[in-house]
């Protein structure tokens, strides 16, 4: 059966900043991948299950493909205990990992050059796996915490663009520096789609030491990009309000990336977050951070 264009779904909103992995795709028509020419990014890229799930499978695929060449010449390998395909197969875990327990060893010419290739190739083996999990381990990453929603209320008697952040370790991030930018659609004067970047510039870009959590506040004023906007003419440009955080990580002594964006659907008008910051009598700075996503709405007074 089919539906009338008022029962169409919705098309999902693809974001360039996506909340997670799948939810933005680009297809590359026309465009030759060649794997192995970047194969050390994308083995950084790749989530942590499948790059433990390709070295597993290489292992065990290598000892495999090696006992399948010692079983091809069973006499090859000079004791009473190697009778089968099993034996052969430990036999090659042996020599991969240049283990040696003296039970089992090569008889021939030929059997001595393949466990020749296969000790070279298990010392290449786990030097590479090595070198790929301590990169792995020694990328700097950020942990900054986003509200999971944007909103526009006045500050100083102006309407201000308010997004909440914070840093989730428990160290600080020296020489915070945020870029604000507008993503939307938009026609040229002749006449072609196009998608652009607009700068939301803010009111503090740079913070020397962020440690707690930063309020970036833009203002919508007659130089603003937002300005005039509506919540229906933001979804109607499919606008994305993308927020860059970058800095030095403390402990790491490197520099750190952070990012996230916001849509039409999770910019709140006339909202303003609730405080989050408490100083106890003792001189202590307390942050809830069960409050860090909430709002309230502008009837009531912003502290």
């Amino acid at each position: 059966m089919s539906m009338t264009p008022d029962q169409q779904p919705p098309l999902r909103r693809r974001r360039l900043v996506p909340r997670d992995k799948d939810e933005f795709k680009v297809v590359r028509v026309g465009h030759r991948k060649l794997w192995f020419s970047d194969l050390y990014i994308e083995l950084l890229s790749m989530s942590w299950v499948a790059f433990a799930a390709l070295i597993i499978s290489l292992y065990f695929g290598s000892n495999f493909a090696f006992a399948g060449i010692y079983y091809l010449d069973a006499g090859g390998i000079d004791t009473a205990r190697a009778h089968n395909f099993l034996d052969m197969y430990f036999f090659s875990v042996q020599t991969m990992a240049t283990i040696g327990y003296g039970k089992m060893a090569p008889a021939d010419v030929i059997t001595n050059l393949i466990v020749t290739v296969e000790a070279l190739w298990g010392f290449t083996f786990f030097a590479f796996v090595t070198g790929l999990a301590f990169a792995r381990f020694s990328r700097p990453t950020a942990r900054v915490l986003f509200s999971d929603v944007a909103v526009i209320s006045d500050y100083e008697g102006k309407p201000h663009l308010k997004i909440r952040l914070a840093n989730q370790r428990l160290n600080r991030i020296v020489g915070a520096q945020v870029k604000l930018a507008l993503l939307r659609d938009g026609v040229t004067k002749e006449g072609y789609q196009m998608r652009r970047f607009y700068d939301l510039p803010l009111v503090r870009d740079y913070v020397p030491v962020l440690q707690l959590t930063w309020t970036l506040l833009h203002r919508i004023d007659e130089h603003s990009p937002l300005y005039g906007a509506s919540p229906a003419s933001l979804r109607a440009t499919e606008d994305e309000i993308i927020v860059s955080l970058s800095g030095q990580d403390e402990t790491l002594s490197q520099t750190i990336h952070a990012r996230h964006s916001y849509i039409a659907d999770e910019i709140v008008c006339g909202a303003f977050f609730e405080d989050i910051l408490t100083r106890r009598e003792d001189g202590v700075i307390e942050v809830n951070y069960n409050l860090f996503h909430a709002y309230r709405p502008p009837h009531k007074a912003e502290t």
